[in-house]
């Protein structure tokens, strides 16, 4: 996409009569400033390991109404055990396909904005960041009302077919109220057709609540996937997130956590799975800006033929955050000579009285454990596949939800088999 094409769908958006005027000036004041700042490039230094040329090289348009399906859904094929399913297709809300549980309301984005005087979430002045602010066309928002416990996952599904690329920029709010707790999944699939998403995704947890978040990139091959994810958290409160990557051409997630409460905990996790010519990029930033926290950051990535990644996460600990206790850690395994992945754990510490380690490795399959397995009768690819499930499976196991926790097994095996 150039200058024109970006311009062609925008007008689109801004002419859509359903949209509240109010938001109109926002949408236009961050598109100018995209189009000051375009795409980035490898010049640019939070870029330099990424190859963003496939954008410019294909055309996407935004969805419209027609591509919202006219029947009802098979979703069996995404389907999780004891969830809540929340199906968007190709970026239109399927409420008849969707369900949710007592103690959570769903709102459009509008309907969120006005109950909250039209206050728009904050967000970097990133191109893409920009972008969804200009084009946002979809999303939803979930509140969990205070001193709720939701038992089962609200697993929230994108779902993307159809024979043109879509550009389609959705925003997800998910605030969790005091003393309550929940488990979101987020799950981006797409057939054979090449789409480009964009999604920014804000999650506030306020006083002793709790929010258990996975998210699954598993579209097409040819699928393009950014996101930006922020959270805040109020004191006492618990944030855990895992991510699995094991598609898309081009995949990104930026994640911005700030503990803003004492005595709150953050733990961030993801598991990669890339290969043929696959990118991933994974970009953390926590913020420890009160004291007596905790946050941990581990992050492993299996890389084959001529797959890349990066890994590039950032914990600040500010001045007055005493008792602060940090740890990062990357690990890395390459299945390919020509697979490259790279590593920047980075510690920023302005208080004295911290506990803060990080770490990061990266390497190929353990030539004398192969060897001592092969010994012992086990064929080669056999204990090549036993020595990659051990170092995913620390991750996978950590999944509390076990219907979860069987899916994303299942999609390991299979990229486990294209691997033998």
């Amino acid at each position: 996409m150039n200058t024109s094409d970006y311009q062609q769908e925008f007008d689109k958006i801004i002419a859509r009569k359903y949209f509240d005027k109010t938001l109109e000036k926002t949408r236009k004041e961050a598109f100018s400033k995209f189009l000051n700042l375009g795409i980035p490039t490898k010049k640019w230094e939070n870029w330099r390991h990424t190859d963003l040329s496939l954008i410019n090289k294909q055309n996407f348009r935004i969805s419209e109404k027609h591509d919202a399906p006219n029947r009802e859904l098979n979703i069996s094929d995404y389907d999780i055990k004891n969830c809540y399913t929340v199906v968007i297709k190709n970026g239109h809300y399927i409420k008849n396909d969707s369900s949710i549980p007592k103690g959570v309301k769903i709102l459009t984005n509008l309907e969120y904005l006005k109950q909250n005087n039209w206050k728009q979430k904050s967000k970097k002045e990133t191109p893409f960041d920009l972008l969804n602010t200009s084009f946002c066309d979809s999303g939803l928002s979930f509140i969990i009302e205070p001193n709720v416990k939701i038992n089962n996952p609200i697993h929230i599904l994108f779902i993307y077919s159809g024979n043109d690329n879509l550009f389609v920029n959705p925003q997800i709010n998910i605030d969790i109220s005091h003393s309550s707790s929940a488990t979101f999944i987020e799950q981006y699939t797409a057939g054979q057709t090449s789409s480009f998403q964009n999604t920014s995704v804000f999650c506030c947890v306020k006083e002793n609540a709790t929010l258990n978040h996975i998210r699954i990139f598993s579209s097409a091959d040819e699928a393009i996937n950014i996101s930006s994810l922020y959270t805040e958290q109020a004191e006492g409160s618990n944030y855990e997130y895992f991510q699995f990557v094991n598609s898309c051409v081009l995949h990104r997630s930026d994640i911005y956590g700030k503990l803003n409460g004492v005595n709150s905990s953050c733990s961030l996790s993801g598991l990669t799975l890339s290969k043929d010519k696959q990118h991933s990029a994974t970009y953390i930033n926590t913020d420890h800006a009160k004291p007596h926290c905790k946050s941990s950051q581990n992050f492993k990535s299996i890389l084959n033929d001529m797959s890349s990644g990066v890994f590039n996460g950032r914990t600040v600990v500010q001045e007055d955050s005493q008792k602060t206790n940090s740890r990062q850690s990357n690990k890395n395994l390459l299945l390919s000579d020509k697979a490259l992945m790279n590593s920047n754990p980075q510690l920023e510490i302005y208080a004295d009285d911290v506990k803060c380690a990080h770490g990061s490795t990266t390497g190929a399959l353990d030539k004398e454990a192969l060897f001592y397995m092969q010994s012992r009768g086990i064929n080669k690819e056999e204990a090549s596949s036993l020595l990659i499930r051990g170092f995913a499976s620390e991750l996978i196991n950590e999944v509390q939800h076990e219907e979860t926790k069987k899916y994303l097994l299942n999609k390991f095996d299979h990229w486990l088999r294209y691997y033998n």
